[in-house]
């Protein structure tokens, strides 16, 4: 069965990358102007860590970003928030049709964290960007 699935889902693999790509890209220029927001890792972005090697060897991007809150928001707060989100489901795994978000506390994980705060993986999905900012809108309320 697992051969099948492969082999029936070749066929829109370009499709369903591309949408994932430009999913993510929109919602990582969103996030880039929220105040929540400390930092925002995505490869196509400049500035994010990468991005250059990314420019040279790729032209798409999938649709992984991460978001490291503001430190002035505990963990508590963000769990909270992603607690609030109704369309991202909690998982770790990516380019699936369902939006997945993934908490990390940056200073559980290494000594020295490059940033201060929590972080947040997304895993971008086919749902509707639009329908995505949205609860991503809302669920930002959780944090105050």
């Amino acid at each position: 069965n697992d051969a099948e699935l492969l082999l029936r889902s070749l066929p829109t693999l370009a499709l369903r990358y591309h949408a994932h790509d430009q999913a993510s890209r929109r919602l990582a220029q969103w996030w880039l102007g929220r105040a929540e927001a400390a930092v925002v890792l995505h490869p196509a972005l400049p500035g994010s860590p990468g991005h250059a090697v990314w420019q040279r060897l790729c032209t798409a991007s999938a649709g992984l970003f991460s978001v490291v809150f503001d430190e002035r928001y505990s963990a508590a707060q963000v769990y909270a928030f992603i607690d609030a989100l109704r369309l991202f489901k909690i998982g770790f795994s990516w380019a699936g049709p369902v939006s997945l978000v993934v908490p990390y506390e940056l200073s559980s994980l290494r000594s020295q964290p490059a940033w201060p705060g929590v972080l947040v993986r997304f895993s971008v999905g086919l749902e509707s960007v639009d329908d995505l900012i949205a609860d991503l809108a809302q669920a930002l309320d959780a944090l105050r």
